[in-house]
């Protein structure tokens, strides 16, 4: 096998593999979600949600797959993952909606004691913004680093 159709054969296994990473870090979004959903409504009485450093890892790894596939020079469903930090913005937001209206309701428990469903949620949404925007600035450099070699090629052949 040549060098090329080998690197042609890493993309394109690099590609099927990122797919399937974004499948379990959709299915890992959802769980987590709802999760928190349920804890926010039952004012935290079924469980606290626990689960946001396995979330959190699933999606940095996704991430950094994705950044890496696209290295390679892979572009199918590059905005796949925006999704993510678009939806965990507009949850978190409702929720604080929803608490405001219901003058903190969600946010004490019967006796009087505080809930940290919404601090957790809030967290969370800054986290994978962070991970949006490192995955971004990686998307950037890599956009440099290319227009820089281009012009170094017209450049030398002057």
């Amino acid at each position: 096998m040549r060098q090329n159709q080998r690197f042609q054969h890493i993309r394109t296994i690099e590609s099927g593999i990122n797919r399937h990473l974004f499948i379990i870090c959709a299915i890992v979004t959802i769980v987590v979600m709802a999760m928190t959903l349920i804890d926010f409504f039952t004012r935290g009485n079924l469980f606290t949600v626990q689960i946001a450093p396995f979330y959190l890892g699933v999606l940095v790894i996704y991430s950094l797959h994705k950044e890496i596939v696209r290295w390679l020079g892979q572009r199918e469903a590059e905005r796949q993952g925006e999704i993510f930090v678009y939806i965990w913005i507009g949850l978190t937001t409702a929720l604080y909606i929803i608490n405001f209206v219901t003058k903190n309701y969600f946010s004490v428990t019967p006796e009087g004691l505080s809930i940290n469903t919404l601090q957790s949620a809030t967290i969370l949404t800054l986290e994978v913004l962070a991970i949006f925007l490192a995955t971004r600035f990686l998307k950037i450099t890599k956009i440099c680093l290319t227009k820089k070699n281009f012009f170094k090629k017209i450049k030398d052949n002057d």
